[in-house]
């Protein structure tokens, strides 16, 4: 789609932006990391992560928004057998393939080779924005392999996977954010999108709270499928994050990046 990776872009960074401000008007909890050494450690991974995007469209020339015109060209996929309506194309579009993202990271938690990777993510040891884009580069590249499969499998209109795309990154940034949600605000957001308060339980070095609480962008799932926990059992201001062996060295892009090929 023409001007899809611009709009795509800007969206992403307006929004990565107010969650920074408001973060640090409104913190959830105390940093035990600066900011700055964090942060460079976490988009140091982002970029890397768009490199291996880049090379993975070389190799397979369509991705998912590409994979989702080629699908609609060649006829193939469930939507392109039927002659729904576009919006309701558009909502199961977005309900199954976000099932299938919530699917996916509890597979990550399950399978030990791919834990190894997605403990990347986990490492943080602080909850901000910038964890949201914290994903080791192998992980993001089979993610998207995935992703495409998915969708040549489902042939949604390319519309319904950029929509879902961009609700998915920016949902993402939102859960991940150090925000202070007022608690009745909270409780009503989070009976439809996956809240930071929520999404931090998943965040503990508790093996039993980070095998919680899947979701990315809906609440629904974890709620359908027994996964979810309401709250953390340290409380949010004094629950610890990251995992349970670990110390600062998450904060060095060296150090992430081989974590996964680390003998522990």
């Amino acid at each position: 789609m023409e001007y899809e990776g611009i709009i795509r872009l800007a969206i992403f960074l307006g929004l990565f932006a107010i969650l920074a401000v408001t973060e640090a008007l409104a913190p959830r909890r105390v940093r035990r990391q600066p900011r700055k050494t964090r942060w460079v450690t976490n988009w140091g991974i982002t970029i890397l992560n768009t490199v291996t995007l880049r090379a993975l469209a070389l190799a397979l020339p369509l991705l998912a928004v590409g994979a989702a015109v080629d699908a609609q060209a060649q006829g193939w996929g469930l939507f392109n057998q039927t002659d729904w309506p576009v919006w309701i194309e558009i909502l199961a579009a977005i309900l199954i393939l976000d099932l299938a993202i919530w699917a996916q990271h509890l597979v990550t938690h399950k399978v030990p080779i791919l834990w190894r990777l997605h403990r990347v993510h986990h490492a943080d040891v602080d909850f901000d924005v910038t964890t949201a884009i914290r994903f080791h580069p192998v992980e993001i590249g089979l993610s998207m392999i995935l992703k495409i499969g998915l969708v040549y499998l489902l042939g949604p209109a390319a519309v319904a996977v950029v929509i879902f795309e961009i609700l998915l990154n920016g949902t993402a940034m939102f859960n991940h954010a150090n925000i202070r949600l007022p608690l009745w605000l909270d409780a009503i957001v989070r009976q439809v999108l996956v809240t930071p308060d929520m999404h931090r339980v998943h965040h503990s070095v508790h093996r039993h709270e980070h095998d919680s609480n899947y979701g990315f962008a809906l609440s629904i799932w974890d709620r359908m499928f027994g996964t979810y926990i309401a709250q953390p059992s340290g409380g949010h201001e004094e629950m610890d994050i990251g995992l349970e062996w670990q110390d600062d060295r998450p904060s060095r892009l060296g150090w992430s990046l081989w974590l996964p090929f680390a003998r522990r």
